[in-house]
């Protein structure tokens, strides 16, 4: 059965820009060749930890939402514990409240971004 799924993960912040589209890239290609869809996503940046992981207090953060088979998890989260580029990661599932909440906050971010801008009235 096809579910949606989200996946959030830490890279070192090590990293090159560069590196970390190369890593970025590795996965979606990866979910895209298990038959995943890539709904959405998105690039949070280079964020402070809540506490240190391996020594490090900053991480780049980046999301990935997706619908495909339950299968697809196990290789992913295999993936990632093999990948020393990457401090943590989580998977979860979204039901329909949550798959409807993000579209709600994506369409809300769309309409913002295509409204004009209105500059301020001069006295």
């Amino acid at each position: 059965m096809v579910k949606q799924y989200e996946t959030v993960f830490i890279a070192t912040p090590v990293l090159s820009e560069e590196q970390m589209k190369e890593t970025v890239k590795k996965y979606t290609d990866l979910l895209q060749s298990k038959g995943a869809e890539i709904v959405y996503e998105n690039n949070w940046g280079m964020r402070k930890l809540a506490y240190p992981i391996r020594k490090k207090t900053t991480g780049f953060y980046y999301l990935i939402e997706f619908k495909a088979e339950g299968s697809v998890i196990n290789d992913l989260e295999v993936a990632y514990k093999r990948d020393e580029r990457l401090l943590r990661f989580l998977t979860v599932s979204l039901d329909k409240h949550a798959v409807a909440y993000n579209e709600k906050k994506r369409a809300k971010k769309a309409e913002a971004a295509a409204a004009p801008v209105e500059a301020p009235a001069e006295a």
